[in-house]
């Protein structure tokens, strides 16, 4: 089986323009392709030390090439592109994995929040690695909630939160927000600004996905802030000179010792 090439549509432009993201995009990877490339991430999370758990697994494709085989995948550039346009790089990725049963929750935030990044000019591409639904923790965002600015967030004293800030309460309502539902190896997208969070997994089903952050190169990252940060050029040129670029990764699975200072309340 062999995926037909996509690209947006002025249609899907103006809707993830109008409401900050994206459903019912074509499947980034066959059921076989997306089998074997569940069969390799045991090897990934074998690079986990003792009392890590895989929220530590950011910016991993920097150092193995399992994963930068995934964010560099045309498909899903080939999507990103109608969003950011021709000249763009990718500098994160982060998974977010709960097993069956769970108590581990993404409190409401906005992913700009937390980027020592300017101007807002990043797009966030969430792939399914198993099924995901609101029986598994699937995750929910309030449509055009990106064309507010960014919200006040405070710290979040919860355990089972995965990340460490919340939007305050009040300053948004929730009863709009829109259910994801995606199946493996399809992908959703969603603008920077855009609120969204999701819920415990209760379900006997992993849920699995993996974010990966994509920005114009007209972004510029603080590198006092993140002085780590690098990024890999995907598409075009970068006439900017703002930001570090490294070679694509030679060793198939490695980790990163990332030293992120996210942006705190």
């Amino acid at each position: 089986m062999t995926l037909a090439p996509a690209r947006l549509t002025p249609a899907q432009q103006k809707s993830y323009a109008d409401n900050g993201y994206l459903l019912g995009l074509p499947p980034i990877y066959t059921p076989a392709e997306m089998a074997r490339i569940n069969a390799e991430l045991p090897n990934l999370l074998a690079l986990l030390k003792p009392g890590e758990t895989t929220n530590e697994m950011r910016e991993w494709h920097h150092t193995s090439s399992y994963l930068y085989e995934i964010v560099m995948n045309p498909r899903i550039l080939d999507l990103v592109e109608g969003i950011l346009g021709p000249d763009f790089y990718v500098w994160g990725s982060h998974f977010f994995i709960k097993a069956p049963h769970s108590p581990g929750t993404v409190p409401w935030h906005q992913d700009a929040y937390y980027w020592p990044l300017s101007p807002f000019n990043t797009v966030t591409v969430w792939i399914a690695f198993d099924d995901v639904d609101e029986e598994n923790g699937g995750m929910k965002l309030i449509p055009g909630s990106h064309l507010g600015g960014l919200i006040k967030h405070q710290l979040k004293d919860d355990a089972n939160s995965i990340i460490q800030l919340e939007l305050e309460q009040g300053t948004f309502d929730v009863s709009t927000a829109v259910q994801f539902r995606l199946k493996a190896g399809e992908i959703s997208m969603h603008n920077d600004k855009a609120i969204h969070g999701s819920q415990a997994n209760p379900s006997d089903r992993r849920r699995a996905g993996l974010t990966i952050r994509y920005s114009g190169t007209n972004v510029k990252a603080d590198l006092k802030v993140s002085p780590d940060f690098v990024a890999h050029l995907c598409r075009g040129t970068d006439t900017y000179g703002h930001t570090p670029y490294a070679a694509a990764p030679t060793e198939r699975y490695g980790r990163k010792d990332y030293r992120r200072v996210d942006r705190v309340a």
